[in-house]
This record gives structure tokens, sequence and C-alpha cells, in this order.
């Protein structure tokens, strides 16, 4: 995107006020940075996070940032293996556990709404309770070491503790043998040592060392020789103290720099959702929503607001554009809105292609333009030594070289600042050459001609901004689809003119021209009232498909329940009743051990009868306990391995994988779930005739069932896992998957794009994709196989 269409556009406001959202210096530079994203992917990903994010702190809260700050100076001097000072590493500390915390902020049960993008950014965090605990235990505050960090420091802080009672006693005692020659009844510090306050006539009367004296030289500082013992200790206490904290520091440095990556890729992490919040809360404040993106550059944005506009005084808009028509050209009186339109439809794009919601009621849609051109009217001063003209056409002539069918224009005023006639002619020639180029244009003018031309030409509209003659005020709202009016001569007589003179003016106005514009005032009225209903109709519908797609998402899950819980009923009867079987054989056993000691053959038949009846019955409870469906299609008596095959219970189709056994179990594999299933339950798959797999060239003689259909590469290097994905692929290609996961976890994007790029080229791969909703997202990658 072009810096000057971003600057005229005042997307650099839009970021200011972003950056109050954040909270390190990191986020606000990821905002500076902002731009819009070049491909309709990543606007719809960052589109996403953004939407999670308010989901998050409507339904959750504040997210828990607390006590983070921007720490890269220390994460550097970390990396270099520098000593770290309290400060820096208490800091790196709340980074590691606001970390912790985020990874239990996004968690959520299974049935309550989830958090694809954010989760998966949160996947890349690694927990060092360990480590963050011995900090917080070690550091009390950004400059104090607590007594808990080592039981050295302890037992030396708590020796420094009684010198310093002791030395404070012998100082109180030789105060008072000393009262007399002192010159103040307190003691006071010279450098860490405890002295007295001696009137400097008396200095002999008190032996010690002299530290210093009062600047009038009255009163000598000394330390008496009773203290210098006790005070040398406490020196040495603290010296031995100093070594112990900066052992501590230098171990915590140490421990850091071990853990370094994991430490950085989680600070990256946090500003990194920091920024993301930052646009959440952005949003929230400024009522924004999330907009559809349209790759075909159709534009639908319903009751657009400009944001840097006082919410209290902006009037909404409704903007369509790129479906029946796409350059629409505005017209309508000076001050009337046009170039606030102009910047409002430019802006908001510009917003939504960057991630960030737009204010604009739901169901609004954005284009996706690779490129947004912008020749607005106020821009021409920066042009030096030029004309108004001359400004435009610099401006106008960089659009039409670089201009295609995935650019937005906009201009303001096109062709003024020039003879009207050739002015117009020449915004005419303008618009027709972008319009062949499939370019989507916004351009205002005052120029009649204009008109005519957006009025006979295919997919050229016009547009105006609504006046209203009784107050001799611009409304502001965009009305599509009827020229704007001049109203000169209701603004003229409405200002006092006399009625003479406009009767003069229009005597020699052309009677089809005023025809025209009554024409104009008629069908204005009329598009208002059909507008209104068709926004009304649009709302109504979408929110009848809103109520749909809830029904429909609650009978799926009453279905999945109900299925569910079938299910585990079943299993749950199948045990108990297995756990019958078992204690019947049991209790049989023990009477036969009984027989031996003594019991006869007419005993033992009688519970060989017993035990039969017992097992007939928990058959027939076993049967009865089995909710089963009445399965519709051709039962099969036989099937081979690799036939596909219906099970009905899932309704779809599976592969046989074995032969049935003794109990007519048979092990099938629907998707990447391989599962036992009884050959009766089966049926024969529609449109098949005992069909076997279509590759028959893949019969390999590895076993299926050791080839997993999914292959774990987090923690390897490109090269390992390059190598690694190649053989993983080998291996599932001869054991005949059909389709397989290749987790390589989201991170930097270094790993996913190096295996994309061998999927490219491998010879057993047909196509790929990034893993969609519940597979993973962007952190795996799912090949199909040939």
């Amino acid at each position: 995107m072009n810096e000057k269409s971003l600057r005229v556009l005042e997307f650099d406001k839009i970021k200011e006020r972003l950056k109050k959202y954040t909270n390190t210096g990191a986020a606000k530079e990821i905002t500076d940075k902002l731009v819009p994203y070049d491909n309709i992917y990543e606007v719809r990903e960052h589109l996403e996070e953004t939407r999670e994010a308010v989901r998050l702190l409507i339904t959750k809260g504040t997210p828990p940032f607390e006590g983070i700050y921007d720490v890269r100076s220390g994460i550097m001097q970390a990396k270099k293996g520098s000593v770290l000072m309290p400060v820096q590493i208490l800091r790196i500390a709340a980074i590691l556990r606001a970390g912790r915390r985020f990874q239990k902020y996004v968690s959520h049960r299974e049935d309550e709404e989830s958090f694809r993008i954010i989760e998966d950014i949160c996947m890349g965090i690694t927990a060092l309770k360990q480590l963050e605990d011995k900090i917080f235990l070690s550091i009390e505050s950004e400059e104090q070491i607590s007594d808990r960090a080592s039981s050295t420091l302890y037992n030396v802080r708590k020796n420094l503790r009684d010198k310093n009672a002791s030395v404070r006693d012998k100082v109180n005692s030789l105060m008072r043998n000393y009262s007399e020659y002192l010159q103040d009844s307190l003691y006071t510090m010279r450098g860490d040592r405890y002295v007295l306050p001696v009137r400097s006539e008396y200095k002999a009367m008190v032996p010690g060392l002299v530290h210093d004296q009062s600047s009038s030289g009255a009163t000598l500082y000394i330390e008496p020789m009773g203290l210098v013992n006790l005070n040398n200790e406490i020196k040495e206490l603290k010296l031995k103290e100093k070594a112990e904290i900066d052992r501590i520091l230098q171990e915590l440095s140490g421990e850091i720099y071990d853990n370094i990556t994991v430490v950085e890729t989680d600070a990256d992490i946090i500003w990194e959702l920091d920024f993301i919040f930052a646009k959440a809360k952005f949003a929230s404040d400024l009522n924004c929503t999330i907009p559809s993106v349209s790759e075909d550059g159709f534009v639908d944005i319903i009751q657009a607001k400009h944001p840097l506009i006082d919410r209290k005084v902006v009037v909404p808009m409704d903007i369509y554009i790129g479906k029946n028509f796409k350059s629409l050209v505005i017209t309508g009186p000076n001050t009337g809105g046009k170039t606030v339109t102009l910047k409002t439809i430019g802006l908001l794009h510009i917003m939504a292609l960057s991630g960030l919601m737009i204010p604009a009621r739901e169901n609004s849609t954005v284009g996706f333009f690779k490129e947004v051109f912008a020749d607005i009217g106020d821009e021409q001063s920066i042009e030096q030594n030029l004309s108004t003209f001359s400004s435009h056409m610099t401006n106008i002539v960089n659009i039409i070289d670089k201009a295609d069918n995935e650019s937005l224009a906009l201009f303001d005023e096109l062709g003024a600042g020039t003879d009207p006639t050739e002015g117009a002619a020449l915004a005419v020639a303008i618009l027709e050459n972008l319009k062949k180029r499939g370019s989507t244009v916004v351009a205002t003018t005052h120029y009649s001609e204009l008109k005519v031309y957006a009025l006979k030409t295919k997919d050229v509209e016009n547009a105006s901004v609504e006046f209203d003659v009784e107050t001799l005020r611009p409304t502001y709202r965009l009305i599509i689809g009827i020229p704007g009016k001049s109203n000169a001569f209701e603004i003229s007589k409405r200002l006092g003119l006399p009625d003479f003179i406009i009767d003069d003016a229009k005597e020699s106005i052309e009677n089809e021209t005023l025809k025209f514009e009554d024409l104009i005032q008629s069908l204005q009225d009329k598009n208002l009232k059909a507008e209104r209903y068709r926004r009304e109709s649009e709302d109504l519908k979408a929110e009848a498909l809103k109520i749909k797609e809830k029904y429909d998402d609650k009978l799926l899950k009453l279905q999945n329940v109900r299925d569910k819980t079938v299910t585990e009923a079943n299993r749950e009867a199948k045990n108990i009743l297995k756990e019958a079987k078992e204690e019947a054989d049991n209790i049989m056993r023990e009477m036969r051990e009984l027989e031996k000691l003594g019991y006869t053959s007419d005993a033992r038949k009688k519970l060989e009868e017993k035990r039969r009846k017992l097992g007939e019955k928990l058959d027939d409870a076993e049967s009865k306990s089995y909710v089963r469906r009445e399965y519709v299609g051709e039962e099969l008596e036989v099937v081979k391995e690799g036939e596909e095959v219906l099970l009905p219970s899932l309704n779809q189709n599976v592969i046989v994988l074995t032969e049935p056994d003794n109990k007519g179990e048979v092990q099938v594999q629907a998707g990447i779930m391989k599962i036992n299933v009884k050959l009766k339950d089966l049926r024969r798959a529609k449109g098949t005739q005992k069909k076997e797999r279509k590759n028959k060239k893949r019969e390999s003689k590895l076993n299926l069932r050791s080839i997993p259909s999914s292959v774990d590469l987090r923690g390897m290097d490109s090269l390992e896992a390059t190598y690694v994905t190649d053989k993983y692929l080998d291996d599932a290609y001869m054991a005949g998957l059909s389709e397989v996961t290749i987790i390589h976890g989201k991170g930097t994007g270094v790993l996913r794009n190096s295996i994309n790029d061998m999927l490219k080229h491998h010879s057993h791969v047909k196509n790929y994709r990034l893993g969609e909703y519940g597979e993973g997202g962007t952190g795996v990658t799912v090949a199909e196989l040939k």
C-alpha cells in the first residue's frame, strides 16, 4: 500500500489512537509498523483474531497483562551472558507469569466458545513455572533481594541484624559515658560506621578514629575504639551480603540464559497479544464491527462513520459499490460532506485490510484491494511550485500508471482547477480509462457533464450528498443512484435574493435543464424511501438467517449429545455384562475345584446347565441393552481387506482393515479413526459393488496399524523436519493412507514454509492445505496423498 494514501487518509492518526490501548513499547512498535496486509487470507485471519479478542474481553474480562514491561533490553543482555539487575530479572519473570496466565485465560470447556487463532498463538508459550517461582521468591521488589533467596543470605542478614543491635547498645552506653563531651545526644553514621558527635575541644577525651568534622569545625565525628571491631565485623558482613546477592543474581541470570529461547518467544507472543487486545479495546470503544471481505471488490458498508470525527456529531452513511457498478460519481454543494465521504470509504478499507474492526453496522462488507489511491484536494499544498490543477494531475498520472482491477481510486473534485469544459472532458476520459481497467472508482465533482456521463454509462452510478433547503445546511447523508441538485435558486431565495432576479435567471436556463433538476428532486425523495425499505428487508433477512443458524447449531448439538449418550450407555451396559460373565465363569471354576474335593459328576452337570442358562440370559440382556438402529441397505456376509463399505451408525463410508474374527467383528478405518464393529452392522456402500480401494498398486507389506495418521515436527529444525516428513510420507503412501496431518506449530512460520515448499514437489502428495477449525488451524498442514 502506497504511503501517500495512508497519510492522506490519516491512517497514522488511527494508529496513534490505537497505541493508547497498548501496555508495552514493543506493542507500540508493532502498531507503528501496521499496514494493510497484501493477501486476503491474512486480512481475514487478523480480523478474526481481533473479533476473538473482543469476545474474550466480553466473556472473560481484562486479559492478564498485569505487571508486564518492555524487557527487550534485559533479554538482549541475558543473551550475551550478562548479569542482570534485579528489576530486569523481576520484569522477565512477570512476562513468564503473564504467558502462563494467558494459557489459562484462553482455555475453555468443550461446550464453551473456542478462540482458534488466539489459542494457536498461545500454543507457542512455554511455561517456566519453576524459574518464575524462583525469581519471585528471590526478589521482593525492583531493588530488594529477599532473605529467602538462599540460606546463606538469610544467615548473613540475621548476623548483621544481631551485630547492628549490639553496636547500637554499645553506642548508647558510650554516649552515656561521654555525654558531657558530645555536641548532641545522638549518634550518627559515616561511611557505614557508627560515630559520636564530639565537640572539637574535647577530642582528646574520647579516644578513637576521626572520620569527619562539621562545616564550622566545632564538631568532630569520632569512632570510639570500643566500636572499631564491631564496625569492622558489620562491614565484613555487608561485604558477604553483597557477594551473596551478586551470586544469586548471577545464578538467576544464568537460568534465564539457559532458557533464553523460550523467554524470548514468550515475550514476543505477549507483545503480539498486547497488540491484538489493543485492537479489541479500540474496537469496543468505537463500537466497531467485523466486516466481511470480498475478493471481487464488492463494497457494502452499512451506517459507516468516520472514526476521527466526534461520535456525537458524525452522521452515518450507507456506501455500496462493486455489484452493479464499479464507478461512483458524487455531486452536491460545497461543505456538503463529499470529501468526508471519500475519506470514510478509504480509511475504513485501510483499517479493515489492516485487521482492524470498523465503525459500521453488522453485515457490512469491504472489498479486498491491494492498492488504495487517494487524490484529495487538501493534499495539494505539499506539491512545491505547482498550481492546483498541476498538483491534481501529478497525482492522477501516478494513479493511472499503477491502477488495476485490484485498486480503489478516490478523486476529490476530479478535473477541477482549469477551464470547466476541458476539465469535465478530462474527468470523463480518466473515469472511462479506469473503468476499462476494472478499477473501483469514487469521484466527487461539480461538473454537470459527469452527472450525464454517469446516467448514460454502464457500470457508472450517480450519487449525491443531501442538502436541507429549509435550514440551508447539509445533512451529510449519501444518496446513491441520484445525482446532486445544485439548489442554487432555493438557497438564494431563502437568503433574501429578490424573486424577479431569480425569475430572470430561470428564464436564461433551458426549460429541459429545469425539468431535469425537478426530476432529480423527485427521484431523490423516492430513492430515500426505497433505500430505507431495502435496508429494512435486508436486516430482517440477515436476522432470520442468524436465528436459523442458531437453531441449526442447537439441533446438531442435541443430536450429538443424544448419540454420545446412547454410545456411552451401550458401552457401560456391555462392561456390566462382561463383568457379570467373568463373575459367572469364576463361580464355575470355583465349583469345579469344589467338585475335585468330593462333589459328584451329577452336581457338575447341573452346574454346567445352570451356567449355560446364565449365559443365555446374559446374551439376551446384552442384545436388549444395545440400542440398535434399523439400518437400511444390503447386509454383508463376507468382506475383504481394503473394501469400502457403509457404517450406518456413523453415516459414512469406511475401509475394511481386517477380516471378521471369531466374534464376528472387523476393524475399519473411518477418517483417522480405527474402530471395531460387528460384520452384521455393515452395509453395502452406495454406488459400489464390493468396491476395493482404487490404488491396487499400493498393496503394501506395511502393517496399516503401525503407521499413524499424523507426524509431529515441533522442536525440529527445518532440515530435520523435511527429512522426517519425507520418510513419513513414503511410509504413509505405502500403508495406503489417503490423508495425513503434519504438525509443525505456528511459531514464526519458518517450519511451516519449509514443509509447504517440500509438499509442492513431493511425488506422493496430490494437494495440501492448512488445518481448519478443530484440526489445529495454522499449526498443522493436511496433505492428501495420491
